[in-house]
């Protein structure tokens, strides 16, 4: 699998790392040994961008080097990926990293009659190849590049492999001169560089699908390479109707997210939606969805507080299906809910072991999902944390006792000074045949 990763202009947002976390849900399914056939061994490239015209730009405003606003971009790209718990890739490529494989590319693509110089830029002909626009749709006539204006272009739809070197901008030598790579090139180059000449799955946002990922095939199958045989798009993060994107100004940064829920509820938030659906994003389908999360959540742990340690399952041969039908994960989500349902009956009639075996499909589903509650990646608690939690839970439970002994004696006024008090401090109280548990409520900063 390949994956367009990030161009590193930014501080990344929810609409940026979406594809990140449905292809980790793709990854992890094809992988996993209850899929039907078995697991398979994947081999996973997501690159990053680190050379383009906006990271150039962006540098320059804020008159810093180029390669150190990539370089700091990249670490807080890499920082929103785990801390959502996304697995690393298999190997993670720099654009910058792999201008010899370029030049390289070039070369067979202008000895097959596919590519030219001009003024020291390299273009595609794109009339060279009749299978041009195969992936979008797009009709010839109707193609534009959109992209920043060089010199020597036979035709306007064309597109850049190479741009020749301005004054001051970072450059690579070529037998047509100091230059720096298009765009397009560069995921051809990394892709087949890594995964071979053709390879099964080629995924990212629909926004690429034209000129991106066209420019990709056109290139790449221009080259002889057969490259990718699938091609998976997801639908965008909007606000409004809107693609959320840094231009209009309508971001939603995953630091500031991550102050309004914790990091496993905005994942489960983010791989709700059906990949290729668009998502649209309100703080009001947030906190919806993370309190759906801590309903499953709440169920495993009640589990094994009462009846001890829960171990995965198996998977439910529905959600395997849901997963096999173009990684279904709103139908997959609908038996994990289920399931919590069966659970939560099974909890209040006294059948534990029941109950322990339905939790243990639970954590095997949500493991898929990438948001198991019981995972180490979601249980990473300093000292400094436990003590506190401890020392909560004894105030706490000695307000609950207070709670109890109140509703006991049919004292409401008191029952209800406790229940506002706690409320008031963030403290949410649930009754349960095992008695009340307390969580503390996740808010707004």
């Amino acid at each position: 699998m390949y994956l367009c990763g990030a161009t590193v202009q930014g501080v990344p947002h929810i609409g940026h790392v979406r594809s990140g976390i449905a292809f980790d849900v793709l990854r992890r399914w094809l992988a996993h040994p209850d899929r039907d056939g078995g697991g398979l061994d994947v081999l996973f490239v997501r690159n990053v961008t680190d050379i383009d015209d906006k990271i150039l730009s962006k540098a320059a405003d804020h008159d810093r080097p180029w390669w150190e606003w990539a370089a700091t971009h990249e670490r807080e790209f890499a920082a929103a990926y785990d801390a959502l718990g996304v697995l690393p890739p298999s190997a993670e490529p720099r654009a910058t990293g792999f201008v010899t494989q370029m030049v390289t590319y070039m070369q067979r693509l202008i000895e097959r009659g596919h590519a030219y110089e001009a003024d020291g830029n390299v273009y595609f002909d794109v009339r060279s190849l009749p299978e041009y626009g195969s992936l979008s749709g797009h009709k010839l006539d109707d193609v534009h590049q959109g992209e920043s204006a060089g010199t020597g272009k036979r035709d306007p739809r064309d597109f850049t492999l190479w741009k020749r070197a301005k004054p001051g901008e970072p450059s690579w030598p070529t037998p047509w001169g100091d230059g720096r790579p298009g765009w397009h090139l560069e995921c051809s180059a990394m892709a087949t560089s890594l995964l071979g000449a053709e390879f099964d799955i080629h995924c990212g946002g629909m926004d690429l699908i034209f000129p991106h990922h066209e420019n990709e095939i056109a290139q790449s199958h221009g080259a002889g390479d057969g490259f990718a045989q699938y091609w998976l798009h997801n639908g965008w993060v909007t606000m409004s109707g809107e693609k959320m994107s840094k231009s209009l100004g309508n971001v939603v940064s995953i630091p500031a997210m991550l102050k309004k829920v914790r990091p496993v509820e905005l994942r489960y938030y983010l791989g709700s939606a059906h990949y290729r659906s668009m998502l649209e994003y309100s703080d009001g389908a947030l906190h919806e969805a993370a309190a759906g999360y801590r309903r499953v959540e709440s169920f495993v742990h009640r589990v094994v507080d009462r009846v001890g340690d829960v171990e995965i399952g198996q998977v439910p041969s529905e959600f395997a299906a849901a997963l096999d039908d173009d990684l279904g994960v709103p139908a997959a989500l609908a038996v994990v809910h289920n399931a919590v349902r069966e659970g939560n009956t099974a909890l209040e009639a006294g059948d534990g072991e029941k109950a322990r075996a339905i939790a243990g499909q639970v954590r095997a589903m949500l493991g898929i999902l990438g948001t198991d509650p019981l995972d180490p990646h979601w249980n990473t608690v300093g000292a400094d944390d436990e003590a506190a939690t401890a020392a909560l839970d004894v105030l706490i439970g000695a307000e609950l006792e207070r709670r109890a002994a109140a509703r006991a004696a049919k004292d409401w006024a008191v029952a209800d000074e406790v229940r506002d008090r706690l409320a008031a401090a963030g403290v949410t109280v649930t009754d349960t045949p095992d008695g009340a548990q307390w969580a503390l409520e996740q808010k707004d900063i």
